[in-house]
């Protein structure tokens, strides 16, 4: 150490090499190094002192310098002199002039050095953090290999390589247990910054995931060719997705399915028997609602274009089967589709029209016996 200031060739060597391997701003790092020795010298060395700390990587030298005020009478020595102390350095000083002296304490190189440190370690973390915020936000809506690292309070945190993701109790499907070092796909949610690190949500639920999970299983997805076009999902439970071909000799349904159904039972196992509908997108409502309400078979479908709803008529012994266990079917269906679905079965259909054909008789007969009744009147 010289003159109480850092003359290490070494150190600032170091602080070169740091700053191009980890792209950290050379610049920006001497900066924040000389505003925590402004800290650390008002710590060791009075707090009402105003100074200011250079760092000099030619000379390899850290100084403080202290700026005081020219005064008739010092009151604070710390932050004013006298016009003699002033003129004593430069003659031409006056009264309110600022006056700057080297005030660099002789064991402040110990302590230079050990803040440089912490603030290169400080920079070095907050660099990596901005390493992994752009390397994670970059896979938002995207699936990841997650290992269970601890659960606590039934949130699920989760290893995804270089940083932990959080999995919600929200976006926890409802029949699934998981348990520490179990290894499940994830959607990315959201990568957002926190103050320890960028905080990665991820989801087990959201419909992206069976999206991504059949685009990792059916090559005709990711040349384009098979189009998914929409998804309704309950996670745990039932998926419905509508998909198509842009190339009439392909299969859609077919190519998701995959031979002997192996595409579509990779996918099941992953979200755990979970059961996945996969029905033919058309532009005709008619038909795509028709389709959408696979396994069950449709008689027919009246639309309303105006109101987006639709009246379907299936057969007796399919109504059940339309509407799902507790309208699961028939929810998932009209979720997909966009469209208000009311079912009902043939018999509900040709009764209604039995009653309404009574009702027209009725009032048929009752408007042909009107005038007679007038006239005896």
């Amino acid at each position: 150490m010289a003159n109480g200031g850092i003359d290490s060739t070494e150190f600032f060597s170091a602080l070169d090499e740091l700053s191009k391997e980890r792209r950290i701003d050379k610049q920006r790092l001497f900066n924040a190094i000389e505003q925590a020795l402004i800290s650390a010298y008002k710590k060791n060395f009075g707090k009402n002192a105003n100074v200011r700390a250079t760092i000099d990587p030619q000379k390899g030298t850290v100084e403080v310098l202290s700026r005081k005020v020219v005064v008739d009478t010092v009151e604070d020595p710390q932050t004013e002199m006298t016009l003699e102390e002033a003129r004593a350095i430069q003659p031409r000083y006056e009264i309110g002039d600022l006056v700057e002296v080297l005030v660099t304490p002789k064991n402040f190189g110990r302590i230079a050095a050990q803040t440089a440190k912490q603030v290169v370690v400080q920079h070095l973390r907050e660099a990596e953090r901005g390493v992994i915020y752009e390397e994670y936000s970059q896979k938002e809506n995207e699936i990841l290999t997650a290992i269970v690292q601890r659960i606590e309070n039934k949130q699920v945190f989760v290893e995804l390589g270089r940083t932990e993701g959080l999995l919600d109790v929200s976006q926890q499907m409802p029949t699934e247990e998981l348990n520490i070092n179990d290894r499940v796909k994830v959607y990315v949610l959201e990568v957002s910054r926190a103050g320890r690190g960028p905080q990665v949500i991820v989801s087990r639920t959201h419909p992206g995931l069976v999206k991504r999970l059949f685009e990792l299983e059916v090559p005709e997805i990711v040349t384009g060719v098979v189009q998914i076009k929409s998804i309704a999902r309950e996670a745990g439970f039932r998926t419905k997705m509508a998909v198509f071909s842009t190339d009439p000799l392909i299969d859609a349904v077919g190519s998701c399915v995959g031979p002997r159904g192996m595409r579509v039972e990779n996918v099941v196992e992953e979200l755990k028997t979970e059961k996945i509908d996969i029905i033919k997108w058309s532009s005709n409502p008619a038909e795509y609602i028709a389709n959408a309400l696979n396994p069950a078979r449709v008689i027919s479908v009246f639309v309303s274009e105006g109101e987006k709803s639709a009246a379907v008529v299936v057969p007796d012994n399919q109504l059940s089967l339309a509407i799902g266990k507790e309208g699961q079917n028939a929810r998932l269906a009209a979720k997909l589709t966009g469209w208000k679905i009311d079912i009902k079965s043939q018999s509900q259909v040709e009764a209604a029209a039995a009653q309404a054909a009574e009702a027209n008789a009725e009032a048929e007969t009752e408007e042909a016996a009107a005038p007679e009744t007038e006239e005896e009147a």
